[in-house]
């Protein structure tokens, strides 16, 4: 087994005012050589976007970028004419593949709108776009790893152009679970929404990040009450 702990506190971080962002990875004027990507994952952003603001209208090309909402209201609007508000409990996929422009704002008038931006490099390249949005139930995330992101447009949750399968869950104090991966090639990324927890003998904190390959099963010991979003991708890209 091989890993790689980001802690919360080593991220990258951009504070417009408007925006405050967290960088797991290299983006924008953040840069880290040794963090440039896990695998096919290239980007994992931890964003607040403050009442009334947002991303204007800007273009991507040949990334599959999955949106989770944590607390408030996202606004989204994109070339392909899809207008929607995704809200904590929805999971929102858009492949950009040939090219799409898209905008995103906070609708709150009073209060921040927290989200991950995830992008995932696609395994096709100049695919049609598309866009796909799902709404999980609570119950669902109790206790057990949901999957909310597959290659497989029958299978549960949105799906995308890659290999990588997305899980969340929701775990009580003293909760234990096991994930087995789906290819023996991926790498798992762990990120500690919140709470507490022990896996691959790593104890981690709120916003941590941890990266594990080359085993095929992975125990998780929850400390505290936690939300968790695991995130298996191909290690080639």
């Amino acid at each position: 087994m091989k890993k790689i702990l980001h802690k919360a506190d080593t991220r990258g971080i951009a504070d417009h005012g408007w925006l405050k962002s967290y960088h797991s990875f290299s983006f924008a004027q953040y840069y880290n050589p040794e963090r440039e990507n896990f695998g096919v994952l290239r980007v994992l952003n931890d964003d607040e976007v403050s009442p009334g603001m947002g991303f204007g209208t800007h273009g991507h090309s040949n990334m599959e970028i999955i949106s989770i909402p944590l607390e408030g209201d996202l606004e989204h609007k994109d070339s392909m004419g899809n207008t929607a508000i995704i809200r904590q409990g929805d999971i929102q996929a858009m492949s950009a593949g040939t090219g799409v422009r898209h905008s995103e704002k906070n609708k709150s008038k009073d209060q921040k709108v927290k989200f991950l931006q995830i992008w995932i490099i696609p395994n096709k390249a100049n695919v049609a776009p598309k866009y796909d949005q799902i709404t999980l139930t609570k119950t669902s995330l109790q206790n057990r790893f949901q999957q909310i992101v597959s290659p497989d447009p029958d299978d549960d949750g949105v799906w995308i152009h890659q290999n990588a399968w997305f899980h969340m869950g929701e775990f009580d104090n003293g909760a234990q679970e096991s994930y087995t991966f789906k290819e023996n090639e991926n790498g798992l990324y762990i990120f500690l929404l919140e709470g507490q927890c022990k896996v691959a003998g790593q104890s981690l904190q709120r916003r941590d990040g941890l990266g594990v390959w080359q085993t095929d099963t992975l125990d998780f010991s929850f400390m505290e009450d936690s939300k968790i979003l695991l995130m298996e991708v191909p290690m080639a890209n």
